[in-house]
């Protein structure tokens, strides 16, 4: 039997594809939301006390229990990637869209717990370009700082404008409306209580997002009749099972949706994307220098991991579910706006409608608007940080006080978000949110990986070839797709195959800038002299003896749980095959 829409609004939508305003909010409705923006402004001005010095502001005075920075390590990346970009990708591709939560974030969040967190964590750097610079020097550090910063502004125009598309799409309200209502919000509570504020919030985030976005999944099943039915439908409907495995397709290019096969998934996402974004992005890595001990920051990225794993229940699944459940077809975001029609992005908003009713919609659009200002304000609070302490106190003022730092940390905050505004238009000329996000991730994260895995793990590398190596793994990946953006046909020799599509293009590319950046940094190590090994204490493996960390029981070893992780990783890999 078809379901009861439970918002009358959706009876209307669903007659046909044509952009109409899809639901009225009630008081109850209107109430929910109002209580979520007036907590997150209130836990703001209460730790402002708790935010004067630069190491409250910047890091939360590292003393972020594994908890509370685990949570916020993976709700910093819980934003517009994953509610809003990856619902439409599942649209799109179908359970492909699944790789990026599984192998392409799971073994990379492990090794930065086991492997890479010992060496951030004591050396005591405030930020990724900041170990850099103690690795490689002012050069690496200036290089990675200015790429960084100009990726987390972009980044966070993501996240604004998603906000603003769900509001626009389910509400009816102006574009600019929302996207400044998001923008000051966020401003004036990282402004007011740094970093700390921004990690209570994305806790606070977390809860709401699960709260809110388990509604669509749950309520879409039912409507199906469970995950084997709707394999079935979508089967039925587009006439190839290719949308509903994940490794099985992945022999040719032209065997999937995604236009990608086995190689670019494995060692572009997997390895070169996956590792560079949750190991080098200063974003994610922010959370977990936060914690206050040793063991505290190498559990919080093995119980992000964790609670990773469950993301594409409440993300991918809704994708999937509006394969069998709509009656009309999505479109990219380009042809969306010239026809009216409804795009690959707007996915979880229709779903969202389609099922909730007064006080439940009020539920989902919060836990919607929660997601999109946590991703806004981890990049805003991350931009802040590197650019007071990897630009501005680095190059141009050196000798400032402590106060001073925290006062351009505040101002820095509001630029980042007036920056950001403006960013945030540039992604309504993208397909979908997914393209435009895996772009950016090979111009400056897969490079950046590059050089930060080889300083850590090489005691060879040099202070020359940290800086060349990352200039010429960045230049390539921009001057790749310069060459395929001015001549598509070149995109058989980039992604090895003119069956390729876009985002195995992006996987492809943040590869051979990976690759490019490597071989540069050992060709000029060995042509330049290296560091003394006296001088590398604390910054390369095997160089210093790590930490006792005083694990009194076995199951206190992150070492134990991050094995639990990996056997259920693999495990989930095996049954969706």
């Amino acid at each position: 039997m078809p379901i009861q829409f439970a918002n009358p609004a959706a009876l209307a939508l669903f007659a046909g594809p044509v952009k109409a305003q899809l639901a009225k909010l009630t008081g109850v409705d209107i109430l929910v939301i109002a209580i979520y923006f007036a907590m997150v402004i209130f836990i703001g001005f209460y730790l402002r006390g708790s935010s004067n010095t630069s190491e409250e502001f910047f890091m939360a005075g590292r003393e972020m229990t594994a908890w509370i920075a685990g949570l916020s390590f993976v709700s910093a990346n819980l934003g517009s990637l994953e509610l809003m970009g990856w619902a439409g990708s599942a649209y799109q591709y179908g359970i492909l869209a699944a790789h990026w939560y599984w192998i392409g974030a799971i073994p990379a969040m492990l090794f930065l717990g086991i492997v890479m967190m010992p060496f951030y964590y004591i050396s005591k750097t405030h930020s990724v370009p900041g170990y850099l610079h103690l690795r490689f020097g002012d050069g690496a550090r200036a290089l990675s700082a200015v790429s960084f910063a100009f990726m987390t502004v972009l980044m966070s125009g993501i996240n604004m404008y998603s906000m603003a598309l769900v509001m626009k799409v389910v509400l009816g309200w102006n574009l600019n409306f929302s996207i400044w209502v998001s923008s000051i919000t966020v401003a004036i509570y990282v402004a007011l209580g740094g970093l700390k504020s921004a990690i209570f919030n994305e806790v606070l985030q977390f809860l709401l997002i699960w709260l809110g976005a388990l509604l669509v999944p749950i309520l879409g099943l039912v409507e199906v009749g469970g995950w084997t039915n709707l394999r079935g439908q979508i089967l039925h409907r587009l006439g190839s099972a290719e949308y509903v495995h994940m490794w099985s397709t992945l022999g040719h290019f032209n065997s999937n949706p995604m236009g990608v096969h086995w190689t670019g998934i494995v060692f572009g996402l997997g390895f070169v994307i996956a590792f560079g974004y949750w190991t080098t992005d200063f974003l994610v890595v922010q959370r977990v220098l936060s914690a206050d001990n040793l063991r505290s920051a190498r559990m919080a990225p093995i119980i992000g991991a964790g609670f990773k794993m469950l993301v594409p229940f409440i993300v991918i699944l809704p994708g999937l579910v509006a394969l069998s459940v709509l009656p009309f077809h999505l479109v990219g975001e380009t042809t969306a706006v010239a026809t009216g029609q409804h795009s690959y992005n707007e996915v979880l908003p229709l779903m969202l409608v389609r099922y909730c009713g007064p006080g439940l919609l009020g539920l989902g659009v919060t836990a919607l608007i929660a997601g999109f200002m946590s991703g806004m304000a981890g990049n805003v609070s991350a931009f802040s940080t590197v650019w007071t302490y990897d630009l501005y106190g680095a190059f141009i003022n050196k000798k400032a006080t402590d106060r001073h730092y925290v006062s351009m940390g505040r101002w820095s905050t509001f630029i980042g978000v007036l920056i950001s505004v403006g960013t945030a238009y540039l992604v309504q000329h993208a397909a979908s949110i997914m393209d435009y996000v895996q772009q950016l991730f090979s111009f400056f994260i897969a490079p950046l990986f590059g050089t930060v895995i080889l300083g850590m793990l090489w005691k060879r590398a040099t202070k020359e070839a940290g800086f060349w190596g990352l200039l010429a793994g960045t230049c390539t990946a921009i001057g790749l797709w310069l060459w395929v953006h001015l001549n598509p046909a070149a995109l058989r020799y980039v992604a090895l195959s003119p069956d390729a599509k876009d985002m195995a293009e992006n996987l492809y590319r943040a590869l051979w800038s990976w690759l490019v950046c490597v071989i540069v940094t050992v060709v000029v190590s060995y042509m330049t002299k290296p560091r003394p090994v006296s001088e590398l204490a604390g910054l390369v493996y095997g160089v210093v003896p790590l930490p006792d960390e005083h694990d009194e029981h076995w199951y206190q070893r992150p070492i134990v749980w991050a094995s639990i992780i990996a056997v259920l990783f693999i495990g989930l890999n095996i049954i969706f095959w």
